[in-house]
């Protein structure tokens, strides 16, 4: 199992700053971490993630105001996020990818953590 805690959530005004923290608890090989976000009524949607050799994959709308990093010896991600929008606004969750080996072959598992608020508003 993977065990994932996020830290960092809150409430903050249009153009400020937020920092996310995920840290990952498992035995198992953790390939790729990172973030997705879902507001109401709306899907769950990428937002960005790294691999361990530092490999990003983000979303249209982190250009230029977020930032994934992650820190391979803690098993941590994290997202700095500036210049924050109302529209940012959404439960944000940490995501890992994990290769397993198991008897029966290769395992490609997702995990999720229980989700952080982030609310934009004035």
């Amino acid at each position: 199992q993977v065990h994932l805690v996020e830290s960092g959530g809150g409430l903050v005004q249009p153009g400020g700053s937020l920092r996310l923290s995920c840290a990952a608890s498992t035995r198992f090989n953790i390939v790729r971490m990172g973030w997705y976000r879902q507001a109401p009524g709306n899907q769950r949607e990428l937002v960005a993630t790294i691999s361990r050799g530092g490999t990003i994959t983000d979303a249209d709308f982190v250009k230029g105001r977020f930032t994934v990093s992650i820190d391979n010896a803690k098993d941590t991600v994290y997202l700095q996020m500036s210049s924050l929008k109302p529209e940012d606004t959404a439960v944000y969750f940490c995501y890992a990818h994990v290769i397993r080996t198991t008897p029966t072959g290769i395992s490609y598992e997702d995990y999720w953590g229980q989700g952080t608020q982030v609310t934009v508003s004035s």
